[in-house]
């Protein structure tokens, strides 16, 4: 069985108005993806892409930067090739997914700004696809949702037992998912994607299957979340 993962490190954090992207952040004297990294290098995945965005770090690519002073820097073995960041989310996971050997069985998409997976929970997602053909991490959501109109009045209240936060990694059969992505590379008004299930659910043939995360997985959005992410990381 050989086990892929893409890890879109492509972001630029514009929400936090910073001078580098967030996943390039020092934490503990070191950045941030490297954590992320560390994690899949020290699991099951077989090999690792990388995707990068197309912004300069101390005179350097994204790319270059990454390389040598992540990758080379502690001594990462299992990243074999990058990829370029692409306009959405799913532009990005398409060009990771061109590097991907392609006779692997299983691919992980993985968001490189959510450092404190473990690499066990990624050897028990590679455990659920392996089983279900599919596995997503998410967590029940814990509190009550409204649904909002244009005018911000509520509309209504789903019920919150059904609902999940989904995180990442995002684990699907390889043949699958790039099946489901050859499909939305044919479709001229493919809506607002925001994750590979949403690409599976609408391209796929299979039902996608739920892992239960951690809430300790947080994806680094605002500048409140690096005090949250500082916290969590002593406990990873």
């Amino acid at each position: 069985m050989l086990v892929s993962a893409v890890i879109l490190a492509g972001g630029k954090g514009s929400r936090m108005n910073l001078d580098i992207p967030k996943q390039y952040l020092m934490l503990n004297d070191k950045p941030l993806l490297y954590y992320t990294i560390k994690a899949f290098e020290e699991s099951r995945v077989d090999e690792i892409i990388v995707v990068t965005g197309d912004g300069i770090i101390n005179g350097m690519t994204e790319q270059d930067y990454c390389q040598k002073c992540i990758i080379q820097e502690f001594h990462f073995n299992k990243v074999k090739a990058y990829a370029k960041g692409g306009r959405e989310r799913y532009n990005s996971v398409m060009n990771g997914l061109s590097e991907v050997n392609p006779v692997s069985d299983y691919v992980m998409v993985h968001d490189g700004a959510r450092p404190c997976v473990s690499s066990e929970f990624i050897n028990r997602c590679i455990d659920e696809v392996s089983e279900f053909g599919s596995s997503v991490a998410a967590v029940p959501v814990k509190d009550t949702i409204k649904i909002v109109d244009a005018d911000m009045n509520v509309e209504g209240t789903p019920d919150r037992s059904c609902l999940w936060q989904i995180q990442t990694p995002q684990s699907f059969r390889y043949s699958d998912l790039t099946a489901a992505y050859n499909s939305l590379k044919k479709d001229d008004n493919p809506g607002n994607i925001t994750d590979d299930a949403m690409v599976m659910e609408k391209y796929g043939h299979e039902k996608v299957h739920i892992t239960q995360g951690d809430y300790t997985n947080i994806k680094v959005t605002t500048r409140e979340d690096l005090d949250i992410l500082n916290i969590f990381l002593k406990m990873c």
